[in-house]
């Protein structure tokens, strides 16, 4: 009984652990899948080149500019918005695991039964027709000697 209770104990603590997973603060992007897609800097958007610069003043505003706009507009979209789209997110990939565990999978392993049943017909049907007309093509053939000569 109290090998049972452990067991029950430690399997809880399992789950529980897999539900409420501590997420790092400081680097929110552990596997870079946002690398090269969504990093976009000032000058990688705006560049004046040789000969055609504005003032310097307008240059540093319009830096300060796009810099703080874009952080506080992605701050607040994503305040307004994150909860509900991660929210839907989820759902999506709910649904996606459901259909791919219940429907995709056995659905595979089905056709995978069928075709091996169909494959062992297929196979009978050659081993009971085909080998045995190959093998007296080759009883006729095996007695045919071809011999290749180089003329100069």
């Amino acid at each position: 009984m109290a090998d049972q209770y452990q067991y029950n104990t430690n399997e809880e603590k399992f789950v529980k652990d897999s539900h409420t997973k501590e997420i790092d603060l400081i680097n929110r992007d552990p596997k870079q899948i946002n690398e090269d897609v969504v990093k976009v800097e000032f000058e990688d958007v705006i560049a004046e080149p040789d000969g055609t610069h504005s003032l310097d003043g307008v240059w540093k505003l319009s830096y300060t500019t796009f810099t703080v706009s874009k952080y506080w507009c992605y701050r607040v979209l994503s305040a307004v918005f994150g909860i509900p789209v991660a929210l839907l997110w989820g759902f999506l990939f709910a649904c996606i695991s459901f259909c791919h565990i219940w429907a995709v999978v056995p659905c595979i392993k089905s056709c995978l039964i069928e075709s091996q049943c169909v494959s062992r017909i297929y196979s009978l049907c050659i081993q009971t027709f085909c080998d045995p007309f190959f093998e007296a093509l080759g009883k006729i053939f095996s007695s045919v000697r071809v011999a290749l000569r180089k003329e100069v």
